[in-house]
């Protein structure tokens, strides 16, 4: 039995469901959406409560950005993609938002205001001092169970994340059901030789999976990449130049370089590091040993040798969790460690493929498909791997013992 409630546990035909979606997306300057997939990861969840009222809830951007406006774009998106009309309504918890929802036929589809234009959703409170909260007093009068399939903003303690659960009878959507059972499984590494490759440039918390996952055993490798490599290549004591050494200095990982010198102490066969790089120079690639590193320029990508090495490995591997790019695979000179990695990902066992960077990449190569899990949370899924707990996944959880016997 699980330790949280899903759609299976919870009758819903007929009642009111509040759906917390994640449906925030990159926008261009004239407001046209331009990635749906958040989007198209919510349609089999959608479709399944297709007995009940469905009333939608969630978040674009945040305050101060140029990108910070209403869901009626989204609506109008999602409309098309579910071929059914879906009302946006301009407004949250007000008399207009109440009154279209007790005006909800069974079937019907509602997407409420931008959550975040109430000034309260962004706070980080218990779930006890949100419900507390006007909106949670409001909504609850007209919805009767709550739904979370937002999982990639559940590492935050926001009001329309973790409030309802507090005072309305819980579930877990298909995407944050999926989730979890697939990380779960990445984390659990029963089908081994299991191999976790972290790249990209969030250095502290690609450290805190790489502690976590060999400290448990669950883990039999670490290949490093990215920004991520050149702290570890630095703790090794490789001369990676004083452009990189201040690079990392100015993202504020110099206190990085002790924790991966650490690691590298306790599980030096465990944890592998490129053997060839390539620097940027004047926008060429230009490739050089780990050992004769002797040059100032930017470390943009992992050599030839470092990706046929390291793509042996995961290739052959029965499990493989991927976060974070191999380099700036922004600029093509530079994507070719990123989208070799990636192919190599592909052809694993099972594979799981983090969000953020690494994510679009793989949807850029046209292989995301061929993943096992593509997750739709970039820090919701390292803040997982790394063993820390999601107060949106705790809330469900605590949802559960509280509701599963009524």
């Amino acid at each position: 039995m699980r330790d949280y409630l899903t759609i299976d546990d919870i009758r819903t035909k007929g009642k009111t469901v509040l759906c917390r979606l994640d449906l925030n997306s990159p926008m261009d300057p004239k407001g046209i959406i331009l990635d749906d997939s958040r989007f198209r990861s919510h349609i089999t969840t959608l479709k399944e409560l297709e007995d009940s009222k469905i009333v939608i809830m969630s978040h674009q951007s945040r305050p101060g950005k140029s990108d910070f406006t209403t869901m009626e774009p989204h609506s109008r998106l999602l409309s098309r993609l579910m071929r059914r009309n879906i009302d946006y309504i301009d407004d949250i918890f007000g008399s207009n938002a109440l009154e279209s929802i007790m005006r909800m036929n069974t079937g019907e589809i509602i997407l409420l205001e931008n959550s975040r234009f109430y000034s309260e959703e962004s706070l980080e409170r218990k779930p006890e001092e949100h419900a507390k909260t006007h909106m949670v007093k409001r909504l609850t009068t007209v919805c009767d169970i709550f739904m979370n399939d937002a999982f990639s903003v559940s590492h935050r303690s926001h009001l329309s994340v973790t409030g309802f659960t507090h005072v309305l009878p819980s579930i877990a959507g298909r995407v944050m059901e999926k989730e979890i059972d697939s990380l779960n499984r990445g984390l659990s590494c029963n089908e081994r030789p299991c191999i976790y490759v972290l790249g990209g440039a969030k250095v502290d918390d690609s450290i805190k999976v790489t502690k976590n996952v060999l400290e448990k055993g669950s883990a039999d490798k670490v290949l490093v990449t990215g920004v991520v490599a050149n702290v570890f290549l630095a703790a090794s004591g490789v001369n990676i130049g004083s452009s990189n050494i201040n690079f990392i200095e100015k993202q504020g990982y110099s206190n990085q370089i002790g924790l991966a010198g650490d690691l590298l102490s306790r599980f030096k066969d465990n944890i592998w590091l490129p053997v060839d790089v390539a620097l940027n120079k004047d926008d060429e690639r230009v490739e050089e040993k780990v050992s004769r590193l002797n040059s100032d320029s930017p470390i943009n990508d992992i050599g030839i040798e470092t990706m046929v090495k390291f793509s042996k490995e995961i290739s052959s591997a029965k499990t493989v969790v991927m976060n974070g790019p191999a380099g700036v695979f922004e600029k093509e000179a530079f994507a070719l460690g990123t989208n070799e990695l990636i192919r190599a990902g592909a052809q694993a066992g099972f594979s799981v493929i983090g969000g953020g960077h690494i994510a679009a990449a793989a949807e850029k190569s046209g292989i995301s498909g061929k993943f096992s899990h593509v997750s739709t949370g970039g820090g919701a899924c390292i803040d997982y791997l790394a063993g820390e707990k999601l107060p949106g996944i705790e809330a469900l959880k605590d949802a559960a013992r509280k509701f599963r016997k009524k």
